[in-house]
Parts: C-alpha cells; sequence; structure tokens
C-alpha cells in the first residue's frame, strides 16, 4: 500500500482546496492504515433476454398507438413510411418519439416511452412474425401480400390475384389485425407482411391503399422481419433475490470454475452506489481525481466495516419492522423512497445498524390506528383506488386512467373534480336478462309441485344441500327449473324443439314445461285453412277433455307424422284428432265456430310484449337462449348445464326460500327480471361514442370519428319535458329517416315517453334513407327547423304532431307545415341535413332494422338502466361544479360516455386512513405514516398513488423502486403508508433484493442503446453462501443460458449470469357443460397447421387446470387424438360457440398472463347417464376393458432426476454413469430443466453421444392457484412429487425417480418391472437396523406413529411411478389437494417430497420396496450394505458430514466414476474449442433445430 507521502504529492495543484486536501489526506491515512490491499469489490449482475429476436422500437410504438385508435395507428403508419436509414440508435428513437408525439398527448407520450423501455410490444410484434412463418414467405421476398392463400411479392400479380379469388376461402383474421378503416367488407382481403419504415412497404402500402379506397379489396397489415436482429429484447419487470444458504451441510463443488476471467465486470469509475457512511464517493472522485485508487480503498473498507452478518438476538428483532419505518420516516421527503429501498433490498447487512435506531410513541401509535381502522394487509398498491402489483398491469391502468383523466380534462373539469368522478363504478351489469313467466298465456304441460307423477319426489328445499355425486341434478318437488318454448307451429324447427322438450318431459328431468303457440289471431283465420290455428285449437280441446300432458302427447303426435325438413298441415292434425276422438267431428273444433280459441290473441300478445326476438324463442326461468344453442343437441346440453349452474344459486339463496314460499314467485323478484327484453339496450357489446373533445369545427367531412361524434354533441338540440333549469342525466338521441313510417313511429314513442319523465330529453338526428331532396324530406326539415328556432316545450309539441301520420300524409299531398303550428314561433327558411353517425352509445336509439320494435316500454327500461348504473350518480357530481342547466346535462351525457367506455374491472378501493383524522403540520408528525407524501404539480391531472406496505417485507423490495419509476413517469399525489409488524422472532427478510424496471430506454454515450436493464448487486459481505432466484410474473418461464459459475452456490466473487424467458405460459381451465366438473384426465395438445401436435397436457381435476408451453403466436389448441377426441368436442372458447369444424386458435401477443375458459360437452347426449351415479372415473389414459393390455413400447428404462448447482450436477453425471455401467437396456434420462446450470445443458449432448443414451428437459410452471414455496429447495421437492401426470408427455407409462447423489450397482431394468401390485408407485422404506439412529427417527413416534398406523415410513430418494395408474386414479390431483390444505401450515410438511406421499398413503397406496434397492449409512448398517443395490448419499444429522468427502469414504467407485467423467469433460472442451474454430455444431443440434424453430420447446439427444 502506498504510505501517506504519495496522497499528498497531488494536492498543491489549488491553493483554496488545500485544506479540504489536507483533511481527506488525514482521513485516508486513518482509515486505510490497517486495511490491506486487496481485489476491487464484485458484482453479481442478472439479465434475461427472449429467445426471439429483438424487434424494432418502431414496430412496438405503432402497436402502442393501435390500442389508442387504429386511425392513430394509420396516421403513424402514413408518417413513418420511410423513417429507416443512416441513425444511430438514439436519433431513430427521437425521431420516433417526435412522430408519435405529434399523435399523443405528454401522458401518453410518457406511456409510450415506458411500453418501449418494458418492450412490453415486443411480444406483440413477433406474434405477427410467427403467423408470417406458418404462411410461409415466398423465398426471396423482403416483403409479400397475400390473397386468399395466394402469395407474391410481385405487385403486378395483385390485381390479378384479386380478380381470381372468389373460389378461395376468405383467411383467417385475428383480433390484432390492422384493418384499414373504411375496407369494403365484401371485398377480397388483401393480407400485407411488411415491415413498417422500410422502402419496400411504402412501395406496398401505397398500392394497397389505392385498391382500399377505391373499395376493392380489404386492406390488412402484418408486421414481418425479412431479416431479423442478432440482438435479443432485454426484459425488465422482475425481481432477482440472493439468498443466503444453510450451510448446515456443506455443498460445494471444489472444481474450479474455468474461465472465470472472460466475465470480470470490475466495479470502477461508473460505480452506481455513490454514498457510504455519509462520504459521497462520485462527488470525491471528480473532485480529487489523483486519490482515485485510495479512495476505492476508503470506500472498500468503509463498506465492509458496514456489512456486518452477526447474528442478532430473538430480543433485538421484535422491533425491526417499527424501526426500519422510523429510519425511512427520519429521511428527507424527497429521498424516503429511496431510502426504504436501500434497507429492504439489502436488510440482511442493515439489521444490526436499524437496531439502534429509537421509535417515536406517535408512529407506533399511528400505524396502530390505522390497523385498527382499516389496514390488514401488506404490500398494497392502489392507483386511483384500483389494486395493482404486477409492472404490465400498472402499465396498462396506468394508461387507462391517463386516457379517462385527459379525457375529463378536456371537458374543463377541474382537477381536484376528477378523482373524485373516477371513483363512480358505471359499468353496466353482464347478468343475464329474463322476463316474467307468471302469464296466462303460457300453456304449462307439467307442475313438479301439484302433478301425480312427482309424489314421490321430497318437497323440502333443505334437499338443495344433500351432498350428491358430480353432474347427478336432484330431483326436488319444486318448480325450481322452468323452460318456456315459444313457438309457430307452422315453422320447420318447431317439431324438433318440441321433441326435445318431450325428452326432458318422458325423462323426468325436474323441469316446468310450458308452451306459448305464437300463430295468426286474425279473426276470419280458421283451423280448417291455418296447421297453426289448427294446432292451437286442437291442444285447447284436449286439454278440456283431459289434461295438459295428453294435449301435449297429442301435440308430438302430430308433428311425428311431418316429415323431416316438412312444415306441419291441417291434415296432420286432423288425423291425429280423428283416431283419438273418432267421435268428434274435426271441423266443429278446427272450424269457423269453434270455441277453442283460449290463449290465441294471449300467445301473440305475449310474445310481442316480452319482445324476446324472432321465432322460435326458448327461455329457461325467464332468460332466452342464444340463437345458436337452439339445436337440439345444444339446447339439451346448455338446459342440463343451466339447471346445475343455477342449482348453486339456490344452495346460497337456501335459508331465504321457506319450504311454503312460491319458488316461482321467488326467481320473478330476482333484479335481473325486466317487464320486456330488447337486446338493443340489454346486449353487453357496445360502441361508445367519445365526445370528450369539446373544440368547435368548420368542416365536418374531414374530422376522425372523434371529432365528428363532438361535433354532432356540441351542435344538438334538445327536447324536454318541461323549459326549467333541471339537469337531465338520461339523453336519447333518436336516429331514422323521419320521413318513413318507422322513422316517425320510433320518434313518436319516444316523445310519449318523454312526457311521462323529466329526467328524460331527446336529441333528433334524421338518416335519410335516399339522398335528401325538397320532395322525400319534408318532415325531416320541419323537424329540424323546429328544433333551431323554437324552445323546447314547443319543439316537442309541434314535433308530436309531425310524427303522427296524419300530418305525414297531409305534407305529402301539399299541405303546409305552419297549419300543424299552435303557439309556436314564426320560422322560415330551408333545412339542409347531413347524415348522422351510426356508433352507439347507451342512449343512441336507432335506426331500426326492418320489423324491429322499439316502443315506450322499451324506453322505460332503457331510462330505468341509465339512471341505475350511471346518471343519478353522475348527476349528483355535476351538480357540485355549478354548470349551467344546458352544459350540467352535456356533462352529464359525456361523462358517462367516456366512464362507460372504460374496460370493466374490478371495484375501486378507497381507504382511510388514522392520518386522515390528524393531518399533522408539525415535521415530526408529516412523516408518522405517510413517507414523504410527494403532492401533485398544481393544475396538471395526476395520478392518486397509495401504497400500504410493511418495510421489512419483499413486498417492500419491490415496490420501493416501483414507485420511484412511478414517481418519474407521470405526475402522482403519493402516499406510503406503514403497516409495520411487533414482535417479531426472526429475522423477517434473509435475501437481497433487486427488481429490475426502467422509466424509458437508456442509451450509452455514443448513441447506441445500452447492454439492457439488469439487475446488479454491490458490495456484498464475504461471509456467506448465496443462491441466485429470478422471480418473473406468472407467465413466464425462463431458464438459465449463459453463466460460468455455480448460481445456488455463490461466494463473494464476480459472478455474471444470463437468462432466457424460453417459454409464455398458455393456462386455462377447461368443464364440462353438462356437468360443471372437470373433465379430468383430458388430453389437449398445441400446434400448428404445419405440426399439430408441439405439446401436450392434461386436465387437472384441480379446477380443471392445464397448462401449454407456447411463445408468441397463433396456435391450434385440440383435443388429443384417441378418447379425448371421440367422447368430447370443444362447445365453448371464452364466450364463443364452437362448430365442428372450428378450430381452437389461440393468440399469444403479449407478456401478460393468457388464461383461457374451455368448456367442452360429449359428441353424443348422455343426458340420462347423469341421473345413475357415474362410474369410477378412469380419465382418458386408461383402456376401456379392467384389465389393461400392456402396450407395446420400447424398451427403454426412464429414469428421472432433479439438480441444483454444480456439486449436486457433478453428482448427477456420476449417477447417470452408474447406471449405465449396470444395464443393457436402453435409458432415457429425463431431467428438470427449471434449476439446470447452462453449463450442465451444454455438456449433456456429448455425454449422450458418448455413453449412449437418450434425455429430455422437462419442466412446468408452478400453477399460481396452487400454494406457493419460496425456498428453492422446497420448490425442488414439490417438482418431485407434485407434478408427475402432467410433467411428463403422455406418452409415457412408467418411470424411475433416482436421486442425483445416488450410486446405481445393478441393473434398473429389475425395478421398472417390479410389480406394483395396482399401486401406482412404489418406495423404499426408511432403514431401521442403525440402532444409533433411533433418536432422529421421528416417524416411530407422535403424529407419523398413529397416522402411519404399523406401515413403514418411505423414504423419496428412489421409486418408480406406474404413470398409467397414477393418473388413472387422479393420484396428482389428490396430492395436489392435500398439498394445498397441509401447506398453510409452515410447521407441517418439512420434508415435503417425502411426507406428502407418506400422509396420503391411505389414500393413494405406496408399494413397499424390498430393502436392498436403497442403502444409506446413516439408517442403515454396515452389514446389509453388501446386498445393496443403490447408495443414496443422505445427510447425517449426527456428523453433518459435506458430501463430497462422504461420497468418496463410502462409495468405493465413486472417485472412478469422477475421474472418467472428469477426462470425458477435458476431450469436451478441447472438442468446443476446435468446433469453435470450424463452426461444428455440437450434438443434437440438427436433430432439434426444428422444434426449436417451431417453439423452442424441449431439448431432446439422441445418441
Amino acid at each position: 500500500m502506498a504510505d501517506a507521502g504519495s496522497y499528498q504529492a497531488g494536492c498543491g495543484l489549488l491553493p483554496r482546496m488545500l485544506w479540504q486536501c489536507a483533511l481527506l489526506s488525514s482521513l485516508l491515512q486513518s482509515f486505510l492504515s490497517p486495511v490491506s490491499a486487496g481485489a476491487d469489490s464484485k458484482a453479481v449482475t442478472t439479465t434475461l433476454t427472449t429467445k426471439w429476436p429483438s424487434t424494432p422500437l418502431l414496430l412496438e410504438a405503432s402497436e402502442f398507438l393501435a390500442e389508442e385508435s387504429p386511425e392513430m395507428f394509420w396516421d403513424f403508419v402514413e408518417a413513418n413510411q420511410n423513417i429507416r436509414g443512416e441513425h444511430d440508435d438514439q436519433s431513430y428513437y427521437d425521431l420516433i418519439m417526435k412522430r408519435a408525439g405529434a399523435l399523443l398527448s405528454t401522458v401518453q407520450l410518457n406511456m409510450l416511452k415506458f411500453a418501449l423501455s418494458l418492450r412490453a410490444y415486443s411480444a406483440t410484434v413477433h406474434s405477427f412474425q410467427q403467423i408470417a412463418s406458418n404462411e410461409p414467405p415466398p423465398s426471396g421476398c423482403s416483403a409479400f401480400f397475400n390473397v386468399h392463400g395466394e402469395k407474391s411479392c410481385d405487385t403486378e400479380k395483385l390485381a390479378s390475384s384479386v380478380i381470381l379469388f372468389c373460389p378461395r376461402p376468405k383467411p383467417y383474421l385475428f383480433k390484432s389485425d390492422h384493418r384499414f378503416p373504411g375496407s369494403n367488407p365484401d371485398a377480397p382481403v388483401v393480407i400485407l407482411y411488411a415491415e413498417i419504415g422500410s422502402s419496400e412497404f411504402s412501395v406496398f402500402h401505397q398500392l394497397m391503399l389505392s385498391k382500399a379506397n377505391k373499395g376493392q379489396t380489404v386492406y390488412v397489415l402484418r408486421h414481418y422481419l425479412a431479416t431479423p436482429s442478432r440482438r435479443r429484447v432485454y426484459l425488465s419487470g422482475y425481481g432477482v433475490e440472493l439468498a443466503i444458504k444453510n450451510q448446515e451441510y456443506k455443498a460445494k463443488d471444489d472444481t474450479q470454475v474455468q474461465g472465470a476471467e472472460v466475465n470480470a465486470t470490475v466495479m470502477g469509475e461508473n460505480d452506481p452506489v455513490d454514498e457510504v457512511q455519509g462520504f459521497l464517493f462520485g462527488k470525491l472522485k471528480t473532485l480529487y481525481p489523483q486519490l482515485k485508487e485510495q479512495l476505492k480503498e476508503l470506500r472498500k473498507h468503509l463498506v465492509e466495516s458496514t456489512n456486518e452478518m452477526a447474528p442478532l438476538k430473538v430480543w433485538q428483532m421484535q422491533d425491526l419492522s417499527f424501526q426500519t419505518a422510523a429510519r425511512i420516516l427520519a429521511a428527507p421527503a424527497s429521498d424516503s423512497l429511496n431510502v426504504m429501498r436501500d434497507l429492504s433490498q439489502n436488510f440482511p447487512t442493515k439489521a444490526r445498524s436499524i437496531t439502534k435506531t429509537a421509535v417515536h410513541s406517535e408512529i407506533r401509535k399511528e400505524i396502530e390506528d390505522n390497523q385498527k381502522v382499516r389496514v390488514q394487509s401488506s404490500g398494497r398498491l392502489l392507483l386511483g383506488g384500483l389494486q395493482r402489483y404486477r409492472k404490465l398491469s400498472i402499465f396498462e391502468v396506468l394508461r387507462s386512467e391517463a386516457r379517462v383523466m385527459e379525457g375529463l380534462r378536456s371537458l374543463h373539469i377541474e382537477t381536484n373534480y376528477i378523482h373524485d368522478i373516477l371513483k363512480l363504478n358505471v359499468q353496466p351489469s353482464d347478468s343475464d336478462y329474463a322476463v316474467d313467466i307468471r302469464n296466462p298465456a303460457i300453456n304449462w304441460i307439467n307442475n313438479l309441485e301439484t302433478d301425480s307423477r312427482y309424489s314421490s319426489w321430497p318437497h323440502n328445499v333443505q334437499e338443495l344441500l344433500r351432498p350428491t355425486f358430480p353432474g347427478v341434478i336432484r330431483q326436488i318437488r319444486k318448480n325450481f327449473h322452468n323452460l318456456v318454448v315459444i313457438l309457430d307451429p307452422t315453422h320447420e324447427s318447431s317439431s324438433e324443439l318440441l321433441n326435445v322438450a318431450e325428452m326432458f318431459y318422458t325423462n323426468n328431468i325436474p323441469l316446468r314445461i310450458g308452451l306459448v303457440f305464437v300463430v295468426s289471431d286474425a279473426d276470419e283465420v280458421d283451423g280448417m285453412e291455418d296447421a297453426g290455428v289448427a294446432l292451437l285449437r286442437a291442444f285447447n280441446y284436449i286439454t278440456m277433455e283431459a289434461d295438459a300432458p295428453t294435449a301435449f302427447d297429442a301435440v308430438i303426435s302430430m308433428f311425428n307424422r311431418v316429415a323431416s325438413g316438412g312444415k306441419l298441415g291441417v291434415a296432420d292434425v286432423v288425423k291425429v284428432l280423428e283416431k283419438r276422438y273418432p267421435y268428434v267431428e274435426a271441423s266443429s273444433i278446427l272450424g269457423p265456430d269453434s270455441t277453442y280459441d283460449a290463449n290465441r290473441k294471449e300467445g301473440r300478445g305475449y310474445y310481442q310484449q316480452t319482445g324476446v326476438g324472432p321465432l322460435p324463442v326458448v327461455m329457461y326461468n325467464g332468460m332466452p337462449y342464444q340463437k345458436e344453442q337452439l339445436d337440439p343437441d345444444e339446447l339439451e346440453t346448455v338446459t342440463m348445464h343451466k339447471i346445475l349452474e343455477t342449482t348453486s344459486f339456490y344452495q346460497r339463496a337456501v335459508y331465504l326460500l321457506a319450504t311454503d314460499h312460491d319458488v316461482v314467485d321467488f326467481i320473478m323478484n330476482q333484479p335481473n327480471v325486466v317487464p320486456r327484453i330488447n337486446p338493443r339496450i340489454l346486449s353487453t357489446a357496445r360502441t361508445y361514442l367519445d365526445l370528450s373533445n369539446t373544440n368547435a369545427y368548420a368542416r365536418f367531412l374531414f374530422l376522425d370519428t372523434r371529432d365528428k361524434s363532438t361535433a354532432v354533441a356540441n351542435s344538438m338540440n334538445y327536447m324536454t319535458k318541461k323549459d326549467d333549469g333541471y339537469i337531465r342525466p338520461v339523453t336519447f338521441w333518436i336516429v331514422g329517416d323521419f320521413d318513413r313510417p318507422s322513422g316517425r313511429q320510433l320518434l313518436y314513442d319516444a316523445i310519449r315517453h318523454m312526457k311521462t319523465s323529466n329526467n328524460v330529453r331527446l336529441g333528433l338526428i334524421n338518416n335519410p334513407s335516399d339522398s335528401p331532396s325538397a320532395e322525400n324530406s319534408r318532415v325531416a326539415r320541419a323537424i329540424w327547423a323546429a328544433t333551431e328556432t323554437q324552445t323546447a316545450n314547443n319543439a316537442k309539441n309541434y314535433i308530436t304532431k309531425l310524427a303522427k301520420e296524419e300530418t305525414a300524409e297531409a305534407l305529402e299531398t301539399g299541405a303546409d307545415v305552419a297549419q300543424f303550428a299552435v303557439g309556436v314561433k314564426e320560422f322560415t327558411g330551408s333545412a339542409h341535413l347531413q347524415a348522422a353517425s351510426k356508433d352507439g352509445l347507451p342512449a343512441i336509439i336507432g335506426p331500426l332494422e326492418d320489423g324491429e320494435v322499439f316502443n315506450q316500454d322499451d324506453f322505460l327500461l332503457l331510462e330505468s338502466i341509465v339512471l341505475k348504473t350511471s346518471g343519478e350518480r353522475i348527476k349528483s357530481r355535476v351538480q357540485r361544479f355549478g354548470a349551467e342547466e344546458d352544459r350540467a346535462s352535456d356533462l352529464v351525457m359525456k361523462i358517462d360516455s367516456l366512464l362507460s367506455s372504460q374496460p370493466k374491472g374490478e371495484a375501486r378501493m378507497e381507504h382511510v386512513f388514522s392520518d386522515d383524522r390528524y393531518r399533522c403540520t408539525k415535521r415530526t408528525e408529516m412523516c408518522s405514516v405517510v413517507i414523504g407524501r410527494i403532492r401533485p404539480a398544481e393544475g396538471d391531472v395526476y395520478f392518486d398513488v397509495v401504497a400500504v406496505v410493511d418495510p421489512v417485507t419483499r413486498d417492500a423490495q419491490k415496490l420501493a423502486p416501483l414507485l420511484l419509476v412511478l414517481k418519474k413517469l407521470v405526475n402522482v399525489n403519493l402516499r406510503v403508508f406503514m403497516n409495520c409488524q411487533s414482535k417479531l422472532s426472526d429475522l423477517p427478510l434473509k435475501s437481497f433484493y433487486r427488481y429490475v424496471l426502467e422509466p424509458e430506454v437508456v442509451f450509452q454515450a455514443d448513441g447506441r442503446f445500452s447492454p439492457g436493464p439488469l439487475a446488479k448487486f454491490l458490495d456484498m459481505p464475504q461471509s456467506p453462501l448465496f443462491t441466485l432466484n429470478l422471480n418473473t410474473p406468472e407467465s413466464w418461464m425462463v431458464e438459465s443460458v449463459r453463466t460460468r459459475y455455480d448460481l445456488d452456490n455463490i461466494y463473494l466473487e464476480e459472478v455474471s449470469a444470463e437468462y432466457e424467458l424460453e417459454h409464455l405460459l398458455l393456462e386455462g381451465h377447461c368443464f364440462d357443460v353438462s356437468t360443471g366438473q372437470p373433465p379430468r384426465g383430458l388430453q389437449f395438445t398445441l400446434g400448428t397447421t404445419s405440426d399439430p401436435v408441439i405439446v401436450d397436457t392434461i386436465v387437472m381435476a384441480n379446477l380443471g387446470y392445464f397448462q401449454l408451453k407456447a411463445n408468441p403466436g397463433a396456435w391450434i389448441l385440440k383435443l388429443r387424438k384417441g378418447r379425448s377426441d371421440e367422447i368430447y368436442k370443444i362447445y365453448r372458447y371464452h364466450r364463443e360457440l364452437l362448430t365442428d369444424a372450428d378450430d381452437l386458435v389461440v393468440v399469444l401477443n403479449n407478456f401478460k398472463s393468457r388464461i383461457i375458459k374451455v368448456k367442452v360437452c360429449y359428441f353424443r347426449s348422455y343426458i340420462l347417464i347423469m341421473f345413475i351415479p357415474p362410474l369410477p372415473s378412469r380419465g382418458f389414459t386408461g383402456s376401456v376393458k379392467t384389465e389393461e393390455s400392456k402396450q407395446e413400447k420400447d424398451d427403454v428404462i426412464n429414469i428421472f432426476s432433479v439438480a441444483s448447482g454444480h456439486l449436486y450436477e457433478r453428482f448427477l453425471r456420476i449417477m447417470m454413469l452408474s447406471v449405465l455401467k449396470h444395464t443393457k437396456t436402453p435409458v432415457k434420462f429425463w431431467f428438470l430443466k427449471n434449476y439446470l446450470s447452462p453449463a450442465f445443458k451444454e455438456f449433456i449432448p456429448y455425454m449422450a453421444e458418448q455413453y449412449g443414451f437418450q434425455y429430455e428437459l422437462v419442466q412446468y410452471k408452478w400453477p399460481r392457484w396452487l400454494h406457493q414455496q419460496t425456498e428453492k429447495q422446497r420448490i425442488i421437492w414439490g417438482y418431485k412429487i407434485l407434478f408427475l401426470d402432467v410433467l411428463f408427455p403422455l406418452s409415457v407409462d412408467k418411470f424411475l425417480f433416482v436421486d442425483a447423489d445416488q450410486i446405481v450397482r445393478t441393473d434398473l431394468k429389475e425395478l421398472r418391472d417390479f410389480d406394483l401390485e395396482g399401486a401406482p408407485y412404489g418406495y423404499t422404506p426408511f432403514c431401521e437396523s442403525r440402532r444409533e439412529m433411533d433418536g432422529f427417527r421421528f416417524w416411530k413416534s407422535g403424529y407419523w406413529a398413529s397416522h402411519l398406523a404399523g406401515r413403514k415410513y418411505h423414504i423419496s430418494a428412489l421409486y418408480v411411478v406406474d404413470l398409467k395408474k397414477f393418473r388413472k386414479i387422479a393420484a396428482g390431483d389428490r396430492l395436489r389437494g392435500q398439498y394445498q390444505g397441509l401447506s398453510q401450515d409452515p410447521n407441517s410438511l418439512s420434508n415435503l417430497d417425502q411426507d406428502l406421499p407418506n400422509n396420503m398413503i391411505h389414500q393413494v397406496p405406496i408399494k413397499s420396496l424390498p430393502q436392498e434397492w436403497l442403502w444409506c449409512e446413516t439408517w442403515c448398517d454396515d452389514n446389509s450394505k453388501k446386498k445393496a443395490k443403490t447408495i443414496d448419499l443422505c445427510n447425517n444429522p449426527q456428523t453433518k458430514e459435506p458430501k463430497l468427502q462422504a461420497a468418496v469414504r463410502i462409495v468405493a467407485e465413486w472417485s472412478d466414476y469422477d475421474q472418467e467423467i472428469k477426462r470425458f469433460q477435458n476431450r469436451v472442451q478441447e472438442r468446443v474449442a476446435e468446433n469453435d474454430t470450424t463452426h461444428t455444431d455440437k450434438p443434437g443440434t440438427n436433430k432439434r433445430a426444428h422444434t426449436r424453430a417451431l417453439m423452442t420447446g424441449c431439448c431432446v439427444g439422441f445418441p
């Protein structure tokens, strides 16, 4: 180390700094005198990239704008046709921001920067690339088009392709496709695959535009990169943990890491940690560059003296949460989030100093008061009252909130009112509406409560709670389920519908069935001429003579006479009548003098009054079925599903229902029952107009959609009931051709309704059917003139007269419009009318379809729904603004439109804290709970952000950096509330943590992109051993791909690790519509058209869950060939019904979780089976026979094993070698990929080639709904037992699990063929021959002794699994169910992988293997070793002997195996070096290339 004189050598340069230099020199001398020179501080760095190539930021920005609006996307495309050129990365980025900034607001532009930093749309862009690769692209084309399957990049061929498109079907278009607006929907579809901004794109784009604008094509644009980038996308939005590892048993490999110097990242000039113990080293280095080395030594000394890791006493830990909060609150407001991040993310080294912090009594009291008032849980982040945590979810909420707030701001609403309005929940209900079925027009065929055929059924509603088999429908003598069929007897489909109703009736399904016959109600039409009238009269006659069931049977007989596809005739009715009642003249029943016309007019009246849509109509408890559900097979399935679904509703309501309560009254009194159903009102598929712009316009035709809507709204004149200053919360726009009867009738009904309600105002938009002229627009011009010149009341009276038909007829004959004016001011001039937009607001009515009815009842229903969902609440807020009446009513309408158009989400939460009661001003009080309350900039819209956090939890480690990014990104009103826990007995955080997130893209000094977001750990303590873990979003499946270090055992050294996002998960839940239960064992496959089966999986009984590995793109989900697709078909995907011919195409185009809901149904009707207790389920993997015939499989031994860390991977290689040395049978190894090191994955293909075995890497993402483990070792144990049924391909029938640290001394073929005697798996019991270990045999006493009841406790180091049996009895589902219950208790399942199967031994039997199959020195005596077939290196709780030492001592051949592997590794390294120079592929690469290109799926090696 240099002496003190060297410090002073450079200090005479600036006299004014001499005293500073002298002081620093003395400090350096005093601090550094005892410190020896050492290496620079090391860093642990981690990055995460995608598997796919980096996508251009321009294309990602275009996807952001596409989500804002399609018009914005096309404007952006137009502005960036030739953006590509000689730009460096930063100039390119700045140009994109400039072009986007012309279309976006400031907040939106910040959102775009954040999106590009997250690379949130990279997956979207790459999904188009995958779709293009499935075409595939024509050779030699950098851009190409596809016209109904014909592909080319020759522009000359486009015209001929468009002309000859007719014979070819239209292509499948995705929701994410970019369709050029205004295209002719009947024209051929032309899909352009090109890169926006390229010269090739510009040529094709102009050509496509010319065709689309002429109506010749539908222009669709998809991104396509002919030459993808060589870089990968660097991701952010994930956490990296350095957990302190338990070193009770030494488990570090002694092999030296090769090539360590290659990855060294020495900390130097750009050290981001600038402050240590009050010294600002960044500034000191700037001021005193000549002392750079000495400052580095001083910094190192201070860091090492700070990072104390000595264990704390229990009493010292009790108040750590409050003390950490006090330390954070003591910091300046501007630094408090930085302090929270530093303390929480480096807590193990900060804990000792935190124990010295005093906690003010006021802080403690206020935190405890808050916990009493509201706060129970930590880790909450509320954005505008919406609870969000994941970074992509936060991005979406910020963006959605920004749209609404900017819309409200553009309406000139003050900022302080905006957040009050945002809290309103105005989303329409998604519930299914029903009409009242208590109407005499319904002819009920049966009555479950009174008919004798149901007399044996129980009548007590408590029967609903009696347990039954899944899918069994309870037969209770109550009219819980009512099916009403409204039909025209002469319609072709009537026969099939009645046959289904008869099937329900004859099979005693607990369903009350009612019929409504809609027939001609003209008096002059009789039954001898009209088959419908004939059937009605015959039905009424037989009902009077006998009863309704007999009449129903006769009706079925009449329809049975009708040929398939034919219509009912009068003769069919007469024949049945004559046969059943030969003594009665048919003409007396059916003829003109018939007295059997009951319900003839009432039936038609009921149908028209309910407004349920075109005939036929089927209603369940008053809720109409969708049209596609009326297919006979679908009708059976859907009805059974509704019965099962509704039963659960009745079970919840059973205590509201007395046994003597009228069940139908209870059903009809539910809030979803309305007097009339009108799909135009009640449909949830709605379009909303954006009316938030307030500018005035001159040239209407040149405006975009939003501005046109606003222009119409701002120029609208309204009619009201009275001329008063009342705020009207309901606005109706009546759209129609008022010179036609249908338009006038709609207008007349609207005015009549308006006269009954002062809440409504009417705006009129004429929508002429033909080009307006003086002759065909008399009424419309008169209406327009009245609204422009008269008061609202006068206009109402005058227009009411104009809407009457006699007035219109008079005008047609030349009458003067003035003669209909009474009390109306004179008006002159001609009215020029423009066509109105047909886009819908909740209150836009019209134009109506031909024959569509919208009457006064509909207006009443619409008004009540608007008032209930939004009108009254918005009105109450607007009244506070003090706006004028006209503007106030306009504001209600525009705010309603803006809020209703937002995606439906969860309700907003509002927190009231004691801080609101104590509103503090003094320094000590102001920050007692709220740390560094960040006030928003005055006048600007801001985001209201509330975080509730315990500062010593994982949530604090994540939230602090997230809040720092939010603060930089947008204008925030930020409050962070401390929610501390007292009386801690253990260190609350035992790991270091970094959360990777940046507010915008970062560049280097030379203008190039920075290497990407990364996690960096600096100044780690030297003593502990660390293990590295990644915390990623639930749908990400990542793997380490590049590092030479043992990430499971990190000492203080320079470590760099690169991870890769290998898969995005497609998750789902599947249910059988007929039973409501998961179809356990049902098998799904995922692939493409060219490769239909890339991955497969089975459906768990747990929540019907399934999981498939995929990547961005379009994938085809199918039922697996075999029993799955023989028995079932996919019936519904989300809310879409599928036909038999439909492929279920699933698009993954973002980083968010993709969770789909799939419903399946039987190919044929199995309705009657549901009334028989189901047979023992065998899933979809076994044979139909009781004794399964052994399938002819390849004679291969499947061996599964798991390993994490270099030491266990070393053991694993030796275990594999010992297996191969003792068998001649082909072996296939299966390894859990999740935790294998890159070094092992690189080496295994060479080993497979050398020793002649197959291998496959399998992985499964721990499901989000299953209780999560946090410790890596316990997660690995979980994978050993919890997912055996889904981890392996469905073709694998049997496998052996062998622990990595085992040595095999026999042929494992013997174990594979071992008879398990019907058990799903076999384990070896723990040895009991080494008597000195009796004190450690926990299973000999207490819980385990009583639970096992004399059975053996088995060890999980070696077991054999019959997967066919395992899947057949749903062992995996049972194990997961038991785990979910037990794992909530932290004290249970301490040895998860063996405690769980031993705990489940009564439900999932274990076959005990002979003791010689596993020998372990810890538990077995030395005499039994000579018989051992395998030796396991069990940990010894007495000696704690390190693994390596034990291996050499216990197993004689272990060292020989180890040396053989090491020699082979050296040869491989030489070969790799040679391959690098000759560019030779490693073994297995070419054979895996196809699958990797398709989905980068499982890695399979071949000998």
